[in-house]
């Protein structure tokens, strides 16, 4: 049993995913068509041991309320393991005080009854697989006030945008946590995650609280890093950060790839996600699938190429699904043919016999919405 309170927490209110996050909290998306971006930041707590898991939502938590549950489904343990759902109560008429150091406060008693030692925070927007126990390990052998982990890209003027960096020195030290700003193309993207004791978390939540009603996390430790000993530890894998609407898009085409779903999923290091028992999907004479994911429940007589297909979906006769990410129980009518879009719940594309978006700007059809 890994000795921490896991902590999952939500997106701040510099990240906005166009349409999909009007509905549903960026925890609660669906990924590959079978999974909830949440999935991943649980499973790795549950997979490393972490018994006690605090999940903070602020904003239409609602499907991601009745996605997690009780959390059964991501094998914690039912007699000692607790799944607690905390909420910010924090008036968001103005979206400024709606911060992760605001929604701590709001929740400050139940990290306090934790009877663990130290916190681990990921976030519920990021998507990655990490062993937690060994990365607790690593920091207490270093003699750390606080750990981050950070991703090296390459590719930083144009991606990760809306994340933070990390400023390193030779020892891998944290001198600063910056915005990414898209000067320079090599950065190290900061994970939003964190490992520290129970009690300094708490000292810095009080202590940002005192400076400012807007400051959040990676803003209190920033401003403490001269005082703390506060070091970075290089993630290796599959990253992606879900932080706006193409980079949602790019995440699940990316992982239609299987080299690349291989540095993210183990057997070994299952990712949990609550189960749907529908029939398999029932391709018809005549019905076409490359490079494809299709989940369970579906029916298929057209065609469908380099696309995500959620649970329950129609894709009927004559119609052609490309470079796509249609969400569970949309239909795409006969001869309609959808290339580069992001098609939410339940929406029908029957009228319409051509949509067609730009690969770098991708379209999106509004959930329950008929075309």
């Amino acid at each position: 049993m890994c000795n921490a309170l896991g902590i999952v927490n939500f997106s701040g209110s510099h990240i906005h995913v166009e349409g999909l996050q009007d509905y549903r909290p960026i925890g609660a998306f669906s990924f590959l068509g079978r999974y909830r971006v949440i999935d991943f930041p649980i499973s790795n707590m549950s997979n490393s041991g972490i018994e006690y898991i605090q999940i903070y939502a602020n904003k239409q938590p609602r499907s991601l309320v009745e996605h997690v549950g009780t959390g059964r489904h991501y094998n914690i343990n039912s007699k000692r393991g607790d799944l607690h759902m905390l909420f910010s109560e924090t008036n968001i008429a103005n979206p400024i005080y709606d911060t992760d150091i605001a929604a701590y406060v709001n929740n400050k008693q139940y990290i306090k009854r934790a009877h663990q030692d130290y916190v681990i925070i990921a976030p519920s927007y990021m998507v990655y697989s990490m062993d937690y126990d060994e990365l607790l390990q690593s920091h207490v052998d270093s003699g750390a006030d606080v750990t981050l982990v950070y991703h090296s890209v390459d590719n930083a003027k144009e991606n990760f945008l809306n994340c933070d960096t990390l400023n390193l020195n030779k020892q891998k030290g944290v001198l600063s946590i910056e915005r990414n700003r898209g000067t320079a193309k090599s950065k190290n993207i900061f994970m939003d995650t964190y490992v520290m004791k129970k009690d300094l978390f708490l000292e810095l939540i009080e202590k940002a609280q005192k400076i400012s009603s807007m400051y959040t996390l990676p803003q209190i430790v920033n401003n403490q890093c001269e005082e703390l000993d506060v070091r970075g530890v290089a993630h290796r894998g599959y990253f992606a950060s879900i932080t706006d609407f193409k980079s949602y898009y790019d995440a699940n085409l990316s992982l239609i790839d299987a080299k690349n779903r291989a540095t993210l999923f183990d057997e070994e290091w299952p990712i949990y996600t609550r189960t749907n028992d529908s029939c398999p999907t029932h391709y018809f004479e005549g019905a076409s699938a490359k490079t494809s994911i299709v989940s369970n429940g579906c029916i298929i007589e057209g065609s469908v190429e380099n696309s995500i297909i959620g649970r329950g979906c129609i894709i009927k006769k004559g119609a052609v699904v490309k470079n796509s990410i249609i969400l569970p129980g949309a239909v795409i009518g006969e001869d309609v043919h959808v290339e580069n879009q992001v098609v939410d719940k339940y929406a029908q594309i029957i009228h319409v016999k051509e949509i067609i978006g730009d690969p770098e700007n991708p379209g999106y059809i509004k959930r329950e919405d008929r075309i």
